[in-house]
């Protein structure tokens, strides 16, 4: 095997995949990432396990091969080497030779025998959805999965599939996020009509991943573009750029978390997302250790956010809003709704309130793609 690429793209491919390679004593090869060299096209493949994920990078090909070295070591010296810079990659002897300007190492390694086969999926079910949209989707919804394992099922974000959007849903049964993409009939053109109500639930960890892989692309620039998504009985694939990540699926039934989203409501306010924020980091500074109590009073025209703590003290903060229905007032979790409301992009939200025992539901004003629901805290 030999090749040459440039330092800046062997970077970016090392640095999408290396994360997925995993400290695994039972089969050392998963600290490793797999480099192929096939056909004029270079590779680099990482993989836990349960979830693989494969870089593609522009370069030239000398002679074909394969090899796998440990993942952060060559990850961490190509990010050392100077930008733009021409590498040569030469397999020597079960060694990897790396040259670039006056930097030359040998990086000891394994061969590809042992590496894990990446699995593929072939379906003629791929949706298309504009990169970025579903990015910010992703982010709007991933936080408010559950960490506890009794529940395996709520460990992931439900995937709601029809022939006109997708649903994405995450809940940790103290609250909920739900967002809503419409599906480009233009660029998803050959669906399968019968999978209307398709559901999936992917792991956070592969929901985790994705995003950071993302973020980083959007980061450079390189985020414009589509992202396809494909899937199997057992496994998903999310194909964009020159990337591919795919994981499989966890199995049981997500709850009808549709049932919990209030039908009725007697109390509305429409609130500064900004100003609303700064009240509840003011006075959650004054609420009760292991609770995380504010209280939420919707009176005329103005909304009440105040705590007590009897160690620290209270504190009180008006802000204008406009409001309809009847007074209310709830009290919920500092934490759940700053989460909520760092996710909505928005200038104006609005709050929707039944009663003090009944879920609230927060969204953007005006917009019904995006709902995010905080049980409250019953005094």
């Amino acid at each position: 095997m030999q090749f040459i690429s440039l330092q800046e793209n062997l970077k970016k491919g090392l640095n999408i995949v290396s994360h997925t390679s995993s400290k695994n004593i039972n089969l050392p090869i998963l600290n490793n990432i797999l480099i192929k060299a096939y056909s004029g096209e270079i590779e680099f493949i990482g993989t836990n396990l349960e979830i693989g994920v494969n870089s593609k990078i522009r370069g030239k090909v000398e002679n074909d091969g394969e090899f796998t070295v440990n993942s952060r070591l060559i990850t961490d010296y190509i990010n050392l080497l100077n930008t733009n810079e021409k590498v040569l990659f030469k397999l020597v002897d079960n060694e990897l030779l790396i040259e670039s300007g006056n930097y030359k190492t040998k990086i000891k390694g394994e061969s590809s025998k042992e590496f894990p086969l990446i699995p593929t999926i072939e379906s003629d079910n791929i949706f298309s959805f504009e990169l970025e949209s579903f990015r910010k989707a992703l982010n709007s919804v991933i936080f408010s999965v559950s960490t506890s394992e009794n529940r395996l099922e709520l460990t992931g974000v439900l995937f709601s599939f029809s022939k006109d959007s997708l649903d994405l849903a995450a809940t940790d049964s103290y609250r909920l996020a739900e967002k809503n993409l419409k599906i480009d009939q233009s660029i998803n053109q050959n669906l399968n009509k019968d999978l209307e109500n398709f559901k999936l639930i992917i792991p956070a960890k592969t929901i985790q991943e994705l995003l950071r892989i993302l973020n980083n692309i959007g980061e450079t620039g390189d985020g414009d573009g589509k992202i396809n998504i494909s899937f199997s009985d057992n496994q998903i694939l999310f194909t964009f750029n020159s990337t591919s990540l795919i994981s499989r699926i966890i199995n049981g039934n997500y709850p009808d978390y549709k049932q919990i989203i209030p039908t009725q409501t007697k109390t509305s306010a429409l609130v500064s997302k900004i100003e609303l924020v700064r009240a509840i980091k003011a006075a959650s500074l004054f609420s009760k250790n292991g609770m995380n109590d504010i209280l939420l009073q919707i009176k005329k025209n103005q909304i009440l956010v105040s705590s007590f703590s009897g160690a620290s003290g209270e504190s009180k903060i008006k802000i204008d809003s406009k409001n309809g229905g009847d007074e209310n007032e709830i009290t919920i979790n500092f934490k759940y709704i700053l989460d909520g409301l760092n996710n909505i992009d928005s200038e104006l939200i609005e709050i929707l309130i039944l009663n003090s025992n009944s879920p609230c539901i927060i969204k953007r004003s005006g917009l019904s793609d995006y709902l995010y629901i905080i049980m409250p805290i019953r005094q």
